[in-house]
């Protein structure tokens, strides 16, 4: 028998009830957020980026590829790794599907890494991902921006702090064929431009657990009865979508 609170249906309808009362009031706070967030003082992109794509050399403006907004996805694939972060892999699992949605509303997005172009282009073909993705490698965007480090500057905030990290960080570390601090000279995040009478602007960045949204699967495990089920073990379950045992 379960041991979890059981109910009868009326019981269940009245507790659904009140927390549909909930729901709403966090969607309507989502709705408050996202007007806040296009309401953020837009920055001038004054230094001329320049990345390496598929169809050459182009500069930041020439990526949003005639639409008036671009997202980018800074994807944790720096030179020394040999394979793309797993974490950022099934986020770019999600962003595969979506890109005709967003090229309708006059939105590009793309992701971009420090690997070199070739690099990306090989594991792009594994993965069977038809997204634009770019490199940087040649241009000091991801830094600028705070996405990438050194190894220099790496080693010296997580050395001393290396027992502190959560576990996902050495998992990853192995997985992306790097050291702990080869793989932290990246980090991930979710950055937004516009183009505006021909000057490109930043609007918004966020990292961390603000990059969420772009994890399809979390909203749907947190309506799942066991939800994320992690506990400890934080993403450490997450593989590439193609190394996963069949169920």
């Amino acid at each position: 028998m379960t041991s979890h609170k059981t109910g009868t249906r009326e019981q269940w309808a009245a507790a659904r009830e009140q927390l549909l009362a909930r729901e709403k009031e966090h969607t309507r706070l989502g709705d408050e957020l996202a007007r806040q967030r296009r309401e953020l003082p837009w920055v001038l992109v004054d230094k001329e980026y320049r990345f390496d794509t598929d169809a050459g050399t182009r500069t930041l403006a020439e990526l949003f590829h005639g639409r008036s907004q671009l997202l980018i996805y800074h994807f944790m694939f720096g030179p020394s790794y040999a394979a793309g972060c797993p974490t950022c892999s099934s986020i770019a699992d999600s962003v595969n599907g979506v890109l005709p949605h967003l090229n309708a509303r006059d939105v590009t997005m793309l992701v971009v890494s420090q690997a070199p172009l070739e690099t990306l282009q090989a594991f792009r073909q594994r993965m069977d991902w038809r997204f634009p993705w770019v490199s940087s490698a040649n241009s000091e965007f991801n830094t600028d921006l705070g996405f990438s480090s050194s190894q220099e500057q790496t080693r010296a905030w997580a050395e001393p702090m290396r027992d502190q990290l959560p576990p996902i960080a050495a998992r990853n570390a192995i997985q992306t064929g790097t050291d702990l601090v080869g793989y932290l000279t990246e980090n991930f995040g979710f950055s937004v431009f516009v183009l505006d009478d021909g000057d490109v602007y930043h609007t918004y960045s966020t990292q961390g657990r603000g990059v969420e949204f772009l994890m399809g699967y979390y909203p749907i495990l947190d309506r799942a009865p066991k939800g994320r089920d992690e506990g400890d073990g934080f993403q450490l379950w997450i593989r590439r979508h193609d190394e996963y045992d069949s169920h």
